[in-house]
């Protein structure tokens, strides 16, 4: 490989990473066009952690023969335990990591010692030679546990490789790192503002919908539901339980408004907040109340599940309404939110919170009825006029019929 060859791969990488090619391409593009210039490479591993609330980081594959091989991997947390942690403590990135190198070469064969699990693997499929190089970011590009990139380096030759393969491998890997480094950031963007804004908001913010005061006027189906008996839960409840108890609630009811193609907006203690979307309002409403059922099922689950362990068990409350509403930026200088405001916004709350006078698990306006199809309104049966406190005038209310059984969650 020479070095018009170098610098027109050089080039082609820097320019896939200002075009945000993803990182599996990256890597495939960049270790196919080493192939084609002669450069023996079998297998190739390149590893980044990122910010994200299940997994620590990402793994991406290229092998020679991809063979039904997955181009990314995910890996858990490596300080909690656990597989991902002892793979971890025996790989080499961790041995590069704490002895502050930059490089390990390991020869590969019946020769030659393995110190490491897998350098093992490695000869078992015929390799001969292995190298793995981290690239360090300087403290001001650390985001998290995302601070440098680790890379591994594999080929079959014979006499594995040569001095000047390694000088050209030392050479390109920072470039291909710094391209890996923008794809995961662009990544890392996408779902933080996600996992904090919601699905359809992050991906507002993302678009370049940022400024302050800029809003939509959009009719929408709201929802808000809270947990029943949550203040006495968590007064008599061990105090480890209660993060654990919300986040197990959470998932069962943010789960469902995600496949019912709602959008959460925002988590208020135990209090959901979401709105479903579409051109037909009906529409709207008939994944709202597929929400509604879905949730419903999972808590039931749920409550199977933490009753045999002994955990304490809840239901939720919900408010179903429709209405017009400002979507947008709302909020200081320094300090937005991306959500809805508007009267329907408090009216939906209060209507949750009289499903306790109610006695009911499922509350709905009479908006949300006449918006409603034929179908879901021959679902509906009324619970009598209710004042809603800050607005004028009583409201018929609705109910799901039959009502919800009182364990079956929603």
């Amino acid at each position: 490989m020479d070095a018009a060859q170098a610098t027109k791969l050089v080039g082609w990488v820097t320019e896939a990473g200002l075009a945000g090619v993803s990182e599996p391409d990256l890597l495939r593009n960049f270790c196919d066009r080493l192939v084609e210039m002669g450069f023996p490479l079998t297998r190739v591993n390149m590893a980044i952690d990122t910010l994200h609330p299940v997994y620590e980081g990402r793994v991406f594959r290229w092998r020679r023969d991809q063979g039904g091989v997955q181009p990314v991997a995910e890996y858990g947390r490596t300080n909690e335990g656990g597989e991902a942690a002892a793979h971890w403590l025996r790989s080499p990135y961790h041995h590069l990591n704490q002895t502050g190198e930059d490089m390990l070469r390991r020869r590969v064969g019946e020769d030659h010692h393995a110190d490491f699990p897998v350098l093992e693997d490695l000869r078992l499929e015929g390799q001969t030679d292995y190298v793995a190089l981290i690239n360090r970011f300087s403290a001001d590009g650390v985001i998290g546990e995302m601070d440098c990139v680790y890379s591994s380096w594999t080929t079959d030759a014979v006499e594995g490789f040569t001095d000047g393969q390694l000088s050209v491998l030392r050479d390109l890997v920072p470039t291909l790192a710094l391209a890996m480094k923008c794809a995961s950031l662009a990544r890392i963007a996408e779902t933080l503002v996600e996992t904090y804004l919601g699905r359809d908001a992050g991906r507002r913010v993302l678009s370049g919908g940022i400024a302050r005061g800029v809003t939509d006027r959009i009719q929408a189906v709201l929802w808000f539901s809270d947990l029943r008996g949550f203040t006495h839960i968590t007064e008599t409840a061990d105090p480890e339980q209660i993060i654990p108890f919300l986040n197990d609630y959470s998932e069962a009811i943010i789960s469902a408004i995600h496949e019912a193609g709602g959008d959460v907006l925002k988590l208020i203690g135990d209090g959901t907040l979401a709105i479903f979307k579409a051109q037909d309002p009906a529409e709207a409403c008939r994944c709202a109340l597929a929400a509604e059922a879905h949730a419903r099922s999972q808590l039931h689950a749920l409550n199977e599940d933490r009753r045999a362990r002994g955990l304490p068990v809840t239901n939720a409350y919900l408010g179903l309404h429709i209405g017009e509403v400002f979507y947008g930026n709302i909020g200081s200088q320094n300090r937005l939110d991306f959500t809805v405001v508007g009267p329907a916004v408090n009216e939906v709350s209060r209507i949750a919170a009289l499903c306790r006078s109610a006695e009911r698990d499922v509350l709905i306006s009479s908006a949300f009825l006449s918006a409603a199809s034929d179908a879901d309104r021959s679902r509906l049966v009324s619970v009598g006029r209710y004042a809603l406190r800050g607005i004028q005038r009583p409201q018929e209310l609705f109910t799901l019929e039959p009502p919800a059984e009182e364990d079956a969650g929603l």
